[in-house]
């Protein structure tokens, strides 16, 4: 069994984040979240860039809090994709990285996306589950500019996401 308690946290989450679901019926979930919760869809992305296609929404500022990605229509449940958490500065991605491999966690990725353009580590739980770890999502603001996907950096390491910025996403002058 690990101990992860042998030093103290290099980072700290400051609020869930986002949460991405595995869905039968993309456009019967989107209506649902759309029409009877009432989120925004932000981007979308197509069959060609994501099997089954993936659209992201948001209730609030952040690019998105909610993501479906469509599956085939054959299973008969849903599934969870991934959760994410937000940490308060760029650094403390970076940390977050060093903590994991320190503590032997596997990383599955690690940089930039695409859309929401958040600079990010992804692990997985001993179960499985997928998780983030990021900073800097894009924020929507009252008048509902995205970020258009010519402007989307995607980027395999942190060190190219932070060399690679996107357009208006801006490095801290210094970090807490």
């Amino acid at each position: 069994m690990t101990d992860y308690r042998t030093a103290p946290l290099q980072f700290q989450l400051r609020k869930l984040g986002h949460v991405v679901l595995n869905v039968t019926d993309l456009e019967a979930s989107v209506r649902f979240y759309t029409e009877v919760l009432g989120l925004e869809i932000s981007d979308r992305y197509p069959d060609s860039m994501v099997p089954g296609g993936m659209v992201f929404m948001r209730c609030n500022a952040d690019h998105h809090g909610v993501a479906l990605v469509g599956g085939t229509g054959k299973s008969e449940r849903t599934s969870l994709n991934h959760f994410a958490f937000e940490v308060a500065t760029l650094d403390e991605v970076f940390r977050t990285r060093a903590w994991l491999r320190k503590h032997g966690v596997p990383i599955v990725f690690e940089g930039r996306r695409r859309a929401g353009c958040q600079i990010a580590v992804e692990f997985q739980d001993p179960d499985g589950n997928n998780l983030e770890i990021y900073w800097g999502i894009d924020q929507v603001g009252t008048n509902g500019f995205v970020r258009p996907a010519s402007e989307w950096r995607q980027a395999r390491t942190l060190e190219d996401a932070v060399a690679n910025l996107p357009p208006g996403q801006r490095l801290p002058l210094f970090s807490t």
